[in-house]
Parts: C-alpha cells; structure tokens; sequence
C-alpha cells in the first residue's frame, strides 16, 4: 500500500519561525534589570566629500556631558551610556522597548585625517563629527594649458 505525502516545503520554516517567535516573546517577559541594563549600539551614517569625512550617531536621551569621543592611532572611538530613569513611585511597565545601558562604537580611519581639527556637535540626538581631510590628501585639479600658440607652432614647424 502506498501513501502519499503532501509537500509542504515551507512547513518547516514556517515551525522554525514560531518557534523563534516564540522564544523571543519569552525573552520580552523577563526582569526589567535584564533589559535596562544590556549595551546598545547606535546607528551611525558615515559619508565622505573632498573635504571631510563625516560621521553622524544617533544618541537621543544621552547627555553631550556624558559622551566621550577620543581619536588615536587612525581610530575613532566614541562611547556614551543612556541611563535608566526610574522614579521614586513604582511603575507597572507593559513594555521597555528602548535600550539602555552604555555603548562604545569604533572607527578605523584612513591616515589623510587631519586629527587636529577635529570637530563634533550634537544637536537633537545626533551626535556629528566632522574628520578634516589633510592638505595633502585632498584631490588637486590640474588645468592642462592649450593655447593658440602652441598649436601654430607646431603647423610652422611641420610645413618647414
């Protein structure tokens, strides 16, 4: 006797993903301290011109006071800590979703870095450092000289 099999080649991925849902939802119920107390990482966009290479952190609900930038040996760190505010009346929270905790976040940089004149802001939860490129690394425009001369100079000689 021969039985057939329905295939379901998406049913085991589909087991899989509630599976993991699952185990994340369970993660989610944990203490509060477990989810205040983790780092995190903030996002970072980093985009270069002829001039500078810049680079922008999102850091809302940190503190400039409480950011700490160092440039050494070609590398950018930056660390920071977003501290959990409680207050003193006892809060029944359904859902912490935001992170906090203390973040270190490095960059290797090319060695054209001017590290001189390095500058950051912060303005809104956006934390931008500005990378001054070096004289020397910056692209140079060479204009090539045609002149009229030059080109009836060249007909003289070839017609003598």
């Amino acid at each position: 006797m021969t039985y057939l099999t329905r295939f379901r080649p998406f049913g085991d991925v589909a087991s899989l993903q509630r599976q993991l849902d699952s185990l994340f939802q369970d993660f989610n119920r944990g203490s509060d301290e477990l989810l205040t107390s983790s780092s995190f990482v903030p996002a970072a966009d980093i985009y270069e011109d002829e001039h500078n290479i810049t680079l922008k952190l999102e850091v809302p609900g940190i503190e400039a006071k409480d950011l700490d930038i160092q440039f050494e040996n070609n590398t950018l760190t930056v660390r920071g800590e977003r501290k959990f505010e409680k207050e003193e009346k006892e809060e029944n929270f359904h859902r912490v979703e935001r992170r906090y905790g203390s973040f270190a976040r490095s960059f290797t940089l090319p060695n054209t870095v001017d590290s001189e004149n390095v500058e950051a802001d912060y303005d809104s939860g956006v934390l931008k450092i500005t990378l001054p490129k070096r004289e020397e690394a910056k692209p140079k425009q060479i204009k090539v000289a045609v002149g009229a001369k030059t080109i009836e100079a060249g007909k003289r000689q070839q017609a003598a």
